[in-house]
Order: structure tokens, then sequence, then C-alpha cells
């Protein structure tokens, strides 16, 4: 069981299960402000910042546990006295306490250094003791919010002398809370190291939620290994699991607390399994993010376990992999393995379900990797479409899979209810209007990204016949928007390409190609995808569906903006005379 408060890479996890503070007092007698108090005279001090200058003046100390006592003692009775007061009590004290503009810079720096960390709460469905008892999850992480808020608020009243003019209603609590349980089913031979990891039950979360990953791109791809490489250590203390749907898919999710934010994430990105439907059952995927190993180079890579029927992905413990597209990546490429070795096509792009105002139903897919265009376009299509469409449903905005349909059009699933967007292409606006629910990551970075739900889980998962199958090329200039292709090979050949200008979404530059714009899953299973594109591409064309190749235009200088516009312009057209 986890410890009531731990600390780590500017990471914050309070256990309520363990320890639950519902008065100030609690709060300032806690170990955990100890340790925040602890983690700011050290973070003051290698700095040598002029707090730490007044502070060890004043105080008169070499030795940091001692000023680290010393600070939290005074705090304590800042608490309960006026500032004047804590001088007649403790004279001691009087060199710290005697400039109230200085003693107030400290305090809002030790609160703003609380409020830059990621903070989490955690409570355990089935170990209530001393803890949180009787109080709701989401009730617990309000009201503990506002104690921390009340707390900072009656100290700087006792050094002030005077209650504040404005009031600024802050998250100051945690920025996300978990119920974890236990997972029951039976760990595989090789997979014992994972046992009794919590598992992810619910999760809240208190929007903005911003997280500053070290990270702004992926690099490489995921490659095969042949052997279980679960040779590794996992402290159950430190990890979590997420039970998660992909798709159909079941897949177990372990991260490092470390990557809290990252793991916190998928809650937004994809349907987080049912109790029902995960105990006792054996996942399809189980993917281990932040593993402690004896390498000295960073490993991504994934393991076909037959023996098991488990698709097994693994990347170990590295500030270089601290981005969630490793982790979404990941996943949907184990997703896609599955897929093809099902005899399903997975596709890299998005999908739509568009219905107009006049009762027709169109159903389009843009393909593309990272960068293509495909999502901005959709976006700019939901926008410019308003006075003609009546609803736009999102299938997929990143990884689906085409599955055929008997004699019929092939059908479109989804695999994400939620997307990864890259803010820099999109509306200034759009951010804004999605502040409330959505997931930011190193939002004043370039590559800054915003992971927010699009669809539910029955949405994604009915299938819906493809009436339209676009390829997002976004590095011509010439040409005309949107163009259909007349053969199958002449549309084979350029959905196989892949062809696109890299925007600065991974380490690629300038006009790269990837194998069917995928690179997680059909480029490491080349051959096997290859026959299924022949078979796949041959239904579209007899059953009617119009395969063609949209310029979005968005790696061309100049035209981020007025390229996927101008396309989705195009796009409405077609619509229209379908």
């Amino acid at each position: 069981m986890q410890k009531e408060f731990s600390m780590s890479n500017d990471k914050v996890i309070i256990n309520f299960t363990a320890k639950y503070c519902d008065t100030s007092e609690k709060v300032l007698n806690s170990n955990g402000f100890k340790k925040i108090i602890e983690a700011f005279i050290k973070n003051i001090k290698f700095r040598n910042s002029n707090d730490f200058k007044y502070i060890e003046k004043a105080i008169k100390e070499n030795d940091s546990d001692e000023i680290v006592n010393k600070v939290v003692e005074i705090y304590k009775l800042l608490l309960v006295f006026a500032r004047e007061e804590v001088i007649k009590i403790n004279p001691r004290y009087e060199n710290l306490l005697e400039n109230p503009d200085s003693l107030i810079k400290i305090t809002e720096d030790i609160y703003g250094f609380w409020r830059r960390l990621e903070r989490y709460t955690i409570v355990h469905n089935s170990k209530l003791n001393d803890g949180l008892e009787n109080v709701s999850f989401v009730d617990s992480n309000t009201q503990f919010s506002q104690l921390i808020l009340n707390t900072y608020r009656k100290i700087e009243e006792n050094i002030q002398g005077e209650k504040p003019k404005v009031y600024r209603q802050l998250p100051a609590g945690a920025n996300a809370g978990l119920i974890v349980n236990s997972i029951k089913w039976k760990y595989p031979e090789g997979y014992e190291c994972l046992n009794g990891v919590p598992v992810i039950d619910s999760v809240f979360i208190d929007p903005p939620f911003i997280s500053y990953p070290k990270k702004i791109k992926r690099d490489g791809t995921f490659s095969e290994v042949f052997e279980n490489p679960l040779n590794c250590r996992i402290n159950r203390d430190h990890w979590f699991c997420f039970p998660i749907k992909v798709g159909e898919l079941l897949a177990f999710v372990y991260f490092h607390r470390d990557f809290m934010a990252h793991g916190i994430t998928l809650c937004n990105l994809f349907e987080i399994a049912k109790e029902n439907e995960y105990t006792n059952s054996k996942p399809n995927i189980i993917f281990v993010f932040g593993a402690k190993d004896n390498s000295e180079t960073t490993r991504t890579i994934f393991y076909d376990d037959k023996k098991n029927d488990i698709m097994l992905g693994y990347i170990n413990y590295s500030e270089d992999i601290d981005y969630f597209g490793y982790m979404k990546k990941m996943t949907l490429t184990l997703h896609n393995l599955i897929m093809i070795k099902r005899g399903y096509l997975p596709i890299h792009g998005a999908m739509v379900n568009i219905i107009t105002k006049d009762g027709k139903t169109v159903n389009a897919v843009i393909m593309g990797d990272s960068g293509a265009g495909k999502s901005e376009s959709l976006e700019a299509f939901r926008e410019l479409g308003e006075k003609y469409i009546s609803d736009m449903t999102v299938i997929f905005d990143d990884m689906g899979v085409i599955k055929l349909n008997e004699n019929s059009k092939p059908k479109g699933y989804g695999t994400e209810i939620g997307a990864f967007v890259r803010l820099d292409d999109l509306d200034p606006g759009y951010a804004f209007r999605e502040i409330d629910r959505s997931i930011f990551m190193n939002p004043d970075k370039t590559n800054a990204r915003l992971v927010i739900p699009v669809a539910t889980y029955n949405d994604i998962t009915r299938g819906y016949p493809v009436d339209i199958f676009l390829y997002a090329n976004n590095y011509e200039a010439g040409g005309d928007e949107l163009e259909f292709f007349k053969s199958v090979d002449e549309a084979i050949e350029v959905f196989k390409s892949g062809a696109r200008m890299a925007k600065g979404t991974t380490t690629e530059k300038g006009l790269v190609k990837t194998f069917f714009a995928n690179p997680f899953g059909p480029t490491q299973k080349q051959s096997e995808t290859e026959k299924l594109i022949d078979v796949y591409f041959n239904k579209l064309f007899e059953t009617g569906v119009k395969v063609g190749q949209i310029r979005t235009r968005l790696g061309i200088k100049g035209q981020e903006k007025t390229g996927p516009k101008k396309a989705a312009i195009r796009l409405l057209d077609i619509v229209k005379t379908l």
C-alpha cells in the first residue's frame, strides 16, 4: 500500500486512505507539509535565491533540517496567532517575522511552488481505516482543495493583519484523484512482477489539467522482440494499472508514478473498462511503461506472446520517453498488430459520420501520418458546414480499423473516444472553448497538445459503411484540393507510399515516407498488411466507395490555416453531391 504522502519527479501523491486531513492543523502537522517545505528549501538553496538568503540570515542556521523544522513551526504559529503575537510568544523568530513584506513573498513562493507540482490523490476501495471514511470521492477532493486555500489565506491574514481585497479561487488541492482496486486474474508465467499493482477504477480531474512533460515529440518506431522483455523491477507501491478498452480490445496499461500525467490522460482518450469487464479476465494487451531495467538505452519494443495470446508492449524508464505520444502510440500499435492478425486493416487517420440537414448520411475517412492535416481539415469542415450539417460524429481521430462487410461497403470502427490534438494548427479560440474538459501538455511550447473527449464508446464501436476514403496530402502546392483516383493501382500507390511533409510532431524533417502512412503496426508487419491492402482497396472500388486524395497543404509554409480550410470547402461540396 502506498505511503500517506510521496513526492517524486515534481509529482505529489497523497493517499487519502492512509491519512485524510480535514483541518488546517492536521495539514501543517502532516508529514506531507514538511516534505513540501523540505523540497522548497532545497530548491531555493540550490538557486541561492533572495528567499533563502533572508531565511538563513533570520534563522541563523546552516543545517537544512533545522531550517525546515523552524519554518514549519513558524507557520503552525501563524495559523493561530497574528505576526506580532508570534513575536511576543517566541522572540527568537523576530528576525524572520519583522518584515511582513518579505514573509508574504516567501509564503506566496511556497504556495506557488506547491501549485506548480503535479498533485494526485488516491483512495483504495478495499482499505478504509483512519484515513478517508464515509466521504465521497469527489467531495473529498473538493473539500481538500478548499482546505488548502483556507489555510494559505488564514496564514497570510495573520502576517498582514488584514483580510485581502481580492479572492482568487485557484485550484489548490489535487489536479487529479484516483480510486484504485486490485486486479483479480491469473497472471501467466513471465508476468508475475505485475501482480499486486493497484488498478484504477475511477478518475477525478480538476480542469484545466496542465502538464509539462520533458519532451515535446516522439522519436523512432517500435520494434519487435522474440522473448518476453519483463525482466525488470516493479515496485507495486510506485505503479498503477489503467484498464482501458482500445476499440474492441481490453488493455492493461501499467505505468510508473513518475509518468502519472500520461497515465491519467488515458481517461480522456480511451474508454475505462468497468470492473466486471476486467475482473478474472485476460487482457488482449499488456503495456508496461517506465520500467527500470539494466538497459542503458531506451527500449520501445513489443512481444507477440502467442502462448498466452497477449500482445505485450514495453518501454523502459527514461526521461526520453516523457511524452504522451509514446504511451498513446504504443497502445495503438499493439491494437493494430492484433487487428492485422485477425485480418482487419488498421487506418492511421480520422473518420466522421456526417448527417446533413436534409437527412443525408455520409461517412468520410481521411488517412495520413502525424501532421498530415486530417484532424485540422475535419475541424475546419465542422465550422464551415454548420449551415448545412445537422450532426457530425467523430468515429476516430487518429487510429481506426476497416473491416469487410460481405458484399457491402467496408465498415470503419474507432479505437479512442478522444483526440490528441496539435494546438499550433488549430483556430486560436479552440483551446479556450474546450478548456473545461481538456488536458493540456506544454501549452507554451512548439507542438503543444490538447487531449479532449470527442465521442462515446458506443459511437466508435458501432461500425459505419465507408462512403469517402481520402489520403491527406499535406506537401503538394499544385493540383485540386480534392481529386478521386480512377483505378485501384493508382490509389494503392499513393496510400502505400505514405508521403508527407514532417510538421515537427516527431523528430523527422522534410518530405518523408512511411509505409501506408502508419508506423504503428503496418510498418512492423508490412508483408501481411500489403495482402490486406490489395483485398480491401479492391473491395472499396467494387462497392462504389469514392477513393481519392485531399490536399490539406498543412506542410507548406504560409498555408497552415488556409490549406485545411480550402480542403474542407471542397470536401463539403462533394458531400452535398452524394
